[in-house]
């Protein structure tokens, strides 16, 4: 593995690029006040993270026009800023009840626990800012408690449902004959990508991402760009590298289209396989081994978590693995593994024999 990553960085540098390009059409839409608060958390944030922010955004500033009768008439990129200083708690309040449920364009929308705690995310960090500034004196998401998030129980897949899984990618058992017609050709790269995923743990962004010489087959060692924006090496075990090198025998025929030269996984397209692709293929196959789970490229990765903590007992282990830079995230998500040991221990004490009545 050279050390010229810095010309290797392409698909995060794209990804970034188109972020940014998304970013000044959703801005062309928001209040013109929005672009100085963008500029000052751009130090501080992702291009993926201010893109979301300005989605969120924009739906609250939707919503202000559409139920606000002084605002129906005014353009949203016309709004003020002393606009923020006029909104209450009981606005926000109301304003997260709608997120319930709310139509745009004839469409349906719907917003869960999870998708309200991020649009309220948004709307506190755009106030604090302001506030902060000294530029309006209301901090009205501050007096609005956020949405609890209710504890949900990991899926992952048990060691019986992961070999099987693999052996049925490997022989194509239970697809449909359109499936087929492309099994021969995708196969070892299928089979690299899952047994990649469930041998290290790493997120599907970081998966597609992966250029050639990203991996060092010498030292089993497998160079990704993680979610905060820095760049670290993972390990993987001898399992993983044999399905890495039997792709990688195939990969070395194929010619990419223009662009893609560096990167490791192809689509049949010869392009870089997108996040889409993978997210499609993981529910392909998996929904052939359990019917009672939905199974996604995160929940192979809980998988491995949920495996590599089982195994080690180490909790802070198992969030440098994963590249959770706190171990609270990690201790919340594998929780339930350290109940079931207290559970276990308690089984294992007993104070009196038992007597046949």
């Amino acid at each position: 593995m050279q050390n010229n990553y810095g010309k290797d960085e392409k698909y995060y540098i794209e990804q970034d690029k188109l972020n940014t390009l998304r970013m000044r059409e959703v801005l062309d839409t928001l209040p013109r006040f929005c672009r100085q608060y963008f500029r000052g958390i751009e130090p501080t944030t992702s291009a993926r993270t201010r893109l979301g922010y300005a989605y969120d955004l924009r739906t609250f500033f939707e919503y202000l026009k559409n139920v606000n009768p002084s605002l129906e008439k005014t353009e949203i990129t016309a709004f003020s800023l002393d606009l923020l200083d006029k909104i209450s708690r009981e606005d926000i309040e109301e304003y997260l009840e709608y997120l319930s449920l709310y139509d745009k364009e004839n469409k349906e929308i719907t917003n869960a626990e999870q998708g309200k705690k991020r649009k309220m995310c948004a709307l506190r960090s755009l106030y604090s800012y302001f506030y902060k500034s000294e530029l309006i004196s209301n901090n009205a998401p501050e007096l609005v408690n956020m949405p609890k998030l209710h504890e949900h129980e990991i899926i992952r897949l048990e060691p019986n449902e992961v070999a099987t899984l693999l052996d049925q990618v490997e022989a194509g058992e239970k697809l449909t004959k359109s499936q087929l017609k492309y099994h021969e050709k995708t196969k070892l790269r299928d089979v690299a990508i899952l047994t990649l995923l469930l041998g290290t743990g790493i997120r599907v962004s970081e998966c597609v991402g992966i250029d050639i010489d990203d991996i060092d087959f010498d030292s089993n060692g497998l160079r990704v760009h993680r979610k905060g924006g820095y760049n670290t090496v993972v390990y993987f075990p001898d399992e993983v590298r044999d399905a890495l090198l039997d792709y990688l025998e195939q990969r070395k025929q194929i010619i990419p289209v223009e662009g893609n030269e560096n990167a490791f996984f192809l689509s049949l397209q010869n392009k870089r396989i997108t996040v889409r692709a993978v997210e499609n293929l993981v529910k392909k196959y998996s929904r052939n081994v359990t019917t009672l789970k939905t199974i996604t490229p995160h929940k192979l990765r809980s998988t491995f978590g949920t495996n590599l903590y089982k195994e080690s007992g180490d909790i802070y282990l198992v969030a440098d693995v994963l590249g959770h830079k706190d171990v609270n995230t990690t201790r919340k998500h594998y929780a339930a593994q350290d109940d079931e040991n207290k559970r276990r221990a308690a089984r294992m004490v007993t104070l009196r024999e038992k007597h046949d009545k």
